[in-house]
């Protein structure tokens, strides 16, 4: 296999490998197999059309024409004209295709279903990035910046991978584009003639068996990929989530430091038609009725309009006993139980499910207590990844009386929690009064929002509406009618505010699913969020206004001698009034499903919960836009070395048969540059002899160097002055090794800077200013003539001479 076979070759083995970090993202993995396939066809195509005499962009544009039509051979066969040429019906099909896509990458929780929508994105992805490695690395000839769009291709999968996508994957990526290098750096060497070995041994690159340059390339590139490796594992990490695999948020220390919001919105939608649903937890516990062990995660008690999250907060130190819960009389009656809990080993996040109000955890590794929610959240990275831990905590059982009959809560709490943003739509506020008529206490108040949600306001559970948390969401869920719980739940906790009932949003799980060994098992499909409402005396109370998911407490159920009115509830038609045998509802769960057994269970535990927008929208084109930013920021300082690249394997390629002059001093001029590069600036005034003795002087060239050096300034003489000038070969040869003999010469800072950053790359600016000049002198002129004589006056006042090419 030739040089260029070995590069061909290299280009697509290192797509594959980047392709292979996203392998975790879906199930099954076939789809890889198919990828690689129609890679090796485009691929194939590259190098059937570099054998014909063809334009470098016209090589593109045959292997993007073979992609486009093995996509819609693959995609819309049925479609398409003779199954392979894209008509409209095919363009509409891989359109709808593309949608769906889309619209199930947010959907489903990873790993994902390989529906046919995420099929063609994964494909038509792994093809676009194979195409622009195969025609920078191959066709164009720099294989360096070819790790620019292999980059963008590994950051995807890490961007939606819950824990990033694995040293392991990266470790796979790293050797693919080491392994392009390797291939291009063979083939460079292989140009300049055979590698002789040495004298000692008679064999290429001594003792070691390989040539010099390949033994330090491979150095090279293992002390590169190690420090890749390491690095990362000494800084310190970034993350945070809810339900999801997380990095520590907490404050390091002892006594102090705080947690951050987190937005919980996403995960819970991304997760909720998970087709697997996976055991979190498993817990058994001495309570005699689990349909009030809720597992509650976190409190979001902020509502600014955007988002719902919880508050930034001081953490502590876990005491012995947790301090009781606020608001709770010693008239309400309580029931103290006992549980041991066990989570699964895939499930790690940082926030600890824990039933409400829990009075004492008895927990291994470093976590810290967050009073005002209750909550407990590791510390230092700690998670919940295989953890077991035992809670005793009380089921609160308060009467409807008394919630009927609960005093005003204290100033302070009635101001945090009651508070609504200004953005607050006027449907909001209106409703809830609406809804509320002739209720006459906050309890009152309370239970006719929640049976109006879950009974009465002829609401729909769908899991395909849009998940946002902020003011017009709900604005348009109470409109339309139709959400999963967090819309219930977020809506009701919103209206309660407006009717000046303090009002928060828990997430969790709800209680699971019996099994026939005495234990409970908590699944993807339990995970909730469901509001809470505080009343003095019995203080945070949880409600269920999502229809038929989770269990509406006892005292939700007013006293029937006190429901009077049309909107009183009957236990008979109740919402979950009757214990369900399946699994509990999910934090995104609406409520008519779990009547039918219709739709899907709420899902929501493994996905980042700050992966996307707070009012919907689907992240992958956040990340899109982010990945896309990020690599205009590295491909600006590539500018200048790919313009170098072309330029140089333009002067240096030759011309058509007749034009020798042209290219003789198209190599001189490619060897001053080559001299600037390396700091000899260019002197126009000195004769060709003369610049090229001053480039051997400065560059300390060796002989051979130098004679190449005066044989070009040698041809160039006969060029300018010669009245017939005679061609002249192996001018090419003569500035390469003359940039070989500079670079050798020069310290390893200058021959960085020659290889990343040229100096002769100020022509690149100078082409633009003198093409801007031109434009804008046409502009100005109506006379074609007059224009291009101003246009041709500009252009040479900015450099250009005989024979230059920008």
């Amino acid at each position: 296999m030739n040089g260029r076979g070995r590069l061909t070759l290299g280009a697509m083995v290192a797509t594959l490998c980047a392709g292979g970090a996203m392998l975790p993202l879906v199930d099954p993995v076939t789809w890889l197999l198919q990828a690689t396939l129609l890679l090796a066809l485009v691929t194939g195509v590259g190098a059937l059309a570099r054998r014909l005499p063809l334009a470098r962009p016209l090589i593109v544009v045959a292997q993007a024409l073979a992609a486009v039509l093995l996509l819609t051979a693959v995609f819309a066969h049925g479609q398409a004209i003779a199954g392979l040429l894209p008509g409209p019906d095919a363009v509409a099909a891989l359109a709808d295709l593309v949608h769906n896509g889309v619209r199930d990458v947010g959907r489903y929780a990873i790993p994902a279903p390989v529906t046919p929508g995420i099929r063609l994105l994964l494909i038509s992805g792994v093809l676009l990035i194979g195409l622009v490695v195969d025609a920078l690395a191959v066709t164009y000839r720099s294989a360096a910046p070819a790790g620019l769009p292999l980059l963008a291709l590994y950051s995807v999968a890490a961007g939606l991978s819950p824990d990033g996508a694995g040293w392991l994957w990266f470790v796979v990526a790293a050797a693919g584009y080491l392994l392009l290098l390797l291939a291009e750096g063979r083939d460079r060497l292989s140009q300049w003639g055979r590698v002789f070995g040495s004298p000692a041994t008679g064999r290429p690159g001594g003792a070691g068996g390989a040539p010099v340059p390949i033994r330090r390339g491979r150095r090279i590139g293992a002390l590169a990929l190690g420090v890749a490796l390491l690095v990362p594992a000494v800084l310190p990490s970034l993350g945070g989530g809810l339900l999801g695999p997380t990095a520590d948020s907490t404050g390091p220390g002892g006594g102090g430091g705080t947690i951050s919001a987190v937005n919980p919105l996403v995960s819970l939608q991304d997760s909720l038609n998970q087709p697997e649903d996976r055991e979190v937890l498993n817990y058994r516990t001495t309570a005699a009725d689990t349909r009030e062990m809720y597992l509650r995660i976190v409190a979001l008690d902020q509502f600014d309009g955007t988002a719902w999250k919880p508050s930034e907060r001081t953490v502590t130190d876990v005491p012995a006993e947790l301090p009781r819960p606020p608001g709770l009389s010693s008239d309400v009656p309580v029931t103290q139980i006992n549980t041991s809990l066990s989570t699964a080993r895939w499930y790690a996040q940082n926030w600890l499910p824990l039933p409400y109000p829990a009075a004492k955890v008895d927990i291994p590794g470093r976590w810290r207590f967050e009073p005002e929610g209750r909550t407990l959240v590791g510390d230092r990275g700690q998670n919940t990844h295989g953890l077991q831990y035992q809670v005793e905590s009380l089921q609160v059982r308060p009467t409807a009386h008394q919630l009927a009959t609960a005093p005003a809560p204290p100033a302070a709490l009635q101001r945090e929690y009651t508070k609504v943003p200004a953005s607050l739509p006027a449907i909001v506020r209106s409703t809830a009064r609406k809804v509320t008529h002739g209720a006459r206490t906050a309890y009152d108040k309370a239970v006719k929002l929640q049976d109006w949600f879950a009974v009465d306001g002829g609401f729909t559970y769908n899991t395909e509406v849009r998940a946002g948390s902020g003011t017009e969401a709900i604005a348009r869920f109470l409109e339309e009618k139709e959400g999963f719980c967090v819309h219930f739940s977020f809506s009701m906790a919103a209206m309660a505010r407006t009717l000046g009932i303090p009002a928060r949003v828990a997430v969790g799980f709800t209680p699971g699913t019996p099994q026939p060994d005495g234990t409970t098992s908590v699944g993807l499909k339990d995970a909730h969020a469901w509001p809470e409402l505080y009343f003095q005396g019995v203080g945070w109370t949880r409600f269920e206004p999502t229809p038929s998911r989770g269990s509406v407490p006892d005292y939700a159920y007013p006293d029937p001698s006190q429901a009077t009115g049309p909107g009183a509830p009957d236990r008979a038609t109740a919402p979950s009034a009757v214990p369900s045998t399946g699994p509990s509802a999910a934090p995104s769960c609406g409520a008519g499903d779990r009547r039918t057994g219709a739709g899907p269970d709420c899902a929501a535990a493994s996905a980042d919960p700050t992966s996307g927008p707070s009012d919907g929208g689907p992240a992958l084109w956040a990340l899109a836009a982010g990945v896309f930013a990020a690599l205009l920021v590295l491909a600006l300082p590539a500018v200048p070395l790919l313009w170098r690249s072309r330029v140089r394997a333009r002067r240096l390629a030759g011309g058509p048969d007749g034009d020798a002059a042209a290219h003789t001093l198209a190599a001189w001029q490619e060897l001053l540059d080559t001299g600037w590069d390396f700091g000899i600036f260019p002197d126009e005034s000195l004769t060709p002899r003369t610049a090229a003795a001053r480039i051997i002087r400065v560059g300390e060239l060796q002989p051979d160097a130098a004679d190449a050096a005066r044989r070009v300034a040698t041809a160039v003489e006969g060029v300018l002055y010669a009245p017939r000038p005679v061609p002249v070969s192996g001018l090419a040869a003569d500035v390469r090794q003359v940039h070989a003999g500079l670079r050798d010469g020069a310290p390893r800072a200058l021959r960085l800077r020659a290889r990343c950053a040229p100096r002769s790359a100020a022509r690149l600016r100078r082409s633009w200013a003198a093409r801007w000049a031109a434009l804008r002198l046409g502009c100005r002129n109506s006379r074609p003539a007059t224009a291009a004589r101003r246009a041709v006056a500009a252009l040479r006042a900015v450099g250009w001479r005989r024979g230059e090419r920008a």
